[in-house]
């Protein structure tokens, strides 16, 4: 039998943006699409200068001056695969569910390590760790790193205080290792309290000055000449892992065309043949870079 297309096209979008997930955390920028893959985001220009005890009569008019950004929306296919005839006749479990339900979940992660990287700022906007030396693990990376600490969690907070960034909406995303070494740096009273702040529904583990924290085995990638780097390119031994640390109006995302693809029968294969696409894609939503850092690992230097 066909599949149901519209289920498993549904499926991919409810998956991608979950509450749970940190892609949900971010400016819906779908209604600034275009035909499908170019997305425009207005950018307001300076507000009015304000005078006090003005005493020059008229006051001079002025016009703001508005701009955008843009970006095109990236596209993300799987590779097509077979599941033989005999397969869908024999085999006492559905292959066809279980072949796509894996499919979909790869889809996700690439979307997503796409995203972390689109939304990571440059050398300019980032800040290093300062823990403990730790091996460093990235892939190919080696030497030694900086663990991170709560004492850099609480200089972003810094930073995004004196950007004027708001309280609420503020996230935190750790790789698996840097959630780990977050968790062991607090005490007993504060991983108490920070456990305590959970929300589980809505993917965050904890609160900690005035970031929700949420985590992933990966997050963000920097080379080290603190540049944003794509998990799809080939690891570097100077690789340096990293958090992104966000707020939910700085950064966008939007989604474009989504696809099931499917050919019954294929006479040629003997079987029937599926693929998957989305079309999506991300950005740092604000010029300015505010409401947008990156906690990078520091590095050791060899004695």
């Amino acid at each position: 039998m066909p599949i149901q297309k519209e289920t498993w096209e549904s499926a991919i979008v409810e998956g991608l943006f979950a509450d749970n997930s940190f892609l949900s955390k971010a400016e819906n920028a779908d209604r600034w699409v275009n035909s499908g893959h170019v997305v425009h985001i207005p950018q307001a220009g300076k507000p009015s200068n304000v005078e006090k005890n003005r005493e020059t009569l008229p006051a001079e008019i002025k016009t703001r001056t508005d701009s955008e950004l843009t970006y095109v929306l990236s596209e993300f296919t799987t590779d097509p695969v077979r599941i033989e005839h005999a397969e869908t006749i024999e085999l006492s479990y559905s292959k066809v569910t279980s072949v796509l339900s894996q499919d979909r979940l790869a889809l996700h992660d690439e979307v997503a390590k796409d995203f972390l990287f689109n939304w990571s700022p440059n050398a300019g906007y980032t800040l290093e760790t300062t823990g403990d030396a730790i091996d460093a693990y990235t892939p190919k990376a080696t030497g030694k790193r900086r663990a991170i600490v709560k004492a850099d969690v609480l200089k972003l907070m810094t930073a995004f205080n004196q950007d004027n960034v708001p309280q609420e909406g503020r996230y935190l995303l750790l790789d698996a290792q840097m959630y780990s070494q977050l968790l062991n740096d607090l005490t007993a009273n504060e991983s108490s309290a920070f456990l305590a702040s959970a929300n589980v529904q809505q993917g965050v583990l904890g609160k900690l000055f005035s970031f929700n924290i949420m985590m992933r085995s990966e997050a963000a990638l920097y080379t080290s000449a603190k540049a944003p780097k794509n998990w799809a390119t080939t690891g570097a031994a100077t690789d340096l892992a990293a958090a992104l640390a966000w707020h939910t109006g700085s950064v966008c995302r939007a989604l474009g065309r989504v696809e099931a693809f499917e050919q019954q029968r294929a006479p040629e294969w003997y079987g029937d043949i599926y693929s998957f696409l989305v079309r999506c894609g991300g950005r740092i939503r604000r010029a300015d870079m505010r409401g947008i850092r990156a906690l990078v690992q520091g590095t050791v230097t060899s004695a």
